[in-house]
């Protein structure tokens, strides 16, 4: 295990107009996770191990300290009360990509999403047969529920299932737990297709309930990897999975261009991709930060108050931010312009 130094550097703001510049190699990471980040920086520079490894030891770190109880076990409780968990690793070089989703009773998924990559041929793995592949692998079932979690599920169900993902069934959603069925099509309730995207402010999406370790690394070299991981959205129906797992939704990684992640409402996030978008105008000629900004608003204007930030790097080590529907969103970065065991920690206005 290796031994590091944390000092922590914290910034007041990072501003939309402009861009930073870190020096190879360098991490990035949503949220102020900055053990986790530092981790994945020691273990690329000290540890010498390569970019994925070092992905997944940062990830891991989170999943270890349940960083905001939205990554690991003992958080985001689905209606049954289960912990489960998603994680995806992108190899912007050989563009390999290792994931899981919906992940149960296992408690490692970013390392499960390692297997994944490298050693089989596939991309995606979800539910109890990725568990079933996880214990094959060598992994322990064990539970993912805690006193916590179990806590957060009991309190949920003492308040009439509030809130919940449910609409157009009866019993109502909004005052009752279920179990539901569908409105019919003869019936008195609002027409289905309203040509409105779904309100979903009473969801009360934000950084404690609803969000995502998304990480990049870039080797001096310019080998750029990125990837994530979560216990997805608290109260989620159960089986359902959000944006990080999915390719180009939760993270996307191309060594000739950089790469971009995502945090947030991640069932409006995936629906439009923006990681990849992000990547792909980078590869026009767009900065991250504009890039990043786009993205955003090309959700914004189907959901002008969705809750998300996306973080960008290109492989040179120019990197932005852009978010919505928080007063800010912070990331973290470590890279070679620091002292020994630095983590800067930046935020944008959103």
């Amino acid at each position: 295990m290796l031994l590091v130094k944390f000092l922590l550097i914290c910034v007041p703001f990072l501003t939309l107009v402009g861009e930073s510049y870190g020096g190879l190699p360098m991490v990035v990471t949503t949220w102020a996770f900055t053990n986790a980040t530092l981790r994945a920086y020691q273990s690329l520079t000290v540890g010498k191990f390569d970019p994925i490894e070092a992905l997944v030891e940062g990830c891991s770190v989170c999943e270890r300290e349940q960083c905001d109880f939205t990554v690991g076990y003992g958080g985001s409780p689905d209606e049954n009360g289960e912990t489960t968990l998603d994680a995806m690793l992108m190899d912007g070089t050989t563009m390999d990509i290792g994931a899981v989703a919906a992940l149960r009773e296992v408690k490692h998924a970013a390392e499960v999403a390692k297997y994944v990559l490298r050693n089989t041929k596939h991309t995606l793995l979800v539910g109890s047969q990725a568990t079933d592949f996880a214990l094959m692998m060598g992994f322990k079932r064990e539970s993912l529920q805690t006193d916590v979690s179990r806590g957060m599920w009991t309190q949920w169900k003492n308040n009439h299932c509030q809130p919940n993902f449910w609409k157009n069934v009866i019993p109502s959603p909004s005052m009752s737990c279920g179990p539901y069925e569908p409105v019919s099509a003869n019936s008195v309730q609002p027409r289905f297709d309203s040509g409105v995207p779904t309100n979903r402010s009473g969801l009360d999406f934000g950084r404690y309930n609803h969000d995502t370790i998304s990480m990049i690394v870039i080797t001096a070299d310019g080998h750029v990897v990125a990837g994530t991981s979560t216990n997805g959205a608290r109260n989620k129906i159960p089986g359902r999975v959000g944006d990080s797992p999915i390719p180009g939704a939760g993270a996307y990684a191309d060594s000739e261009v950089g790469a971009a992640v995502a945090t947030g409402d991640g069932d409006v996030m995936m629906r439009f991709l923006p990681s990849l978008l992000v990547v792909e105008w980078m590869r026009n000629g767009i900065g991250p930060t504009k890039a990043s900004r786009m993205a955003i608003d090309r959700i914004t204007k189907y959901y002008p108050s969705f809750v998300g930030g996306i973080v960008a790097t290109l492989k040179d080590g120019q990197y932005g931010a852009a978010c919505n529907g928080m007063e800010e969103f912070p990331f973290s970065v470590a890279d070679s312009t620091m002292g020994e065991g630095e983590v800067r920690v930046e935020s944008v206005k959103c």
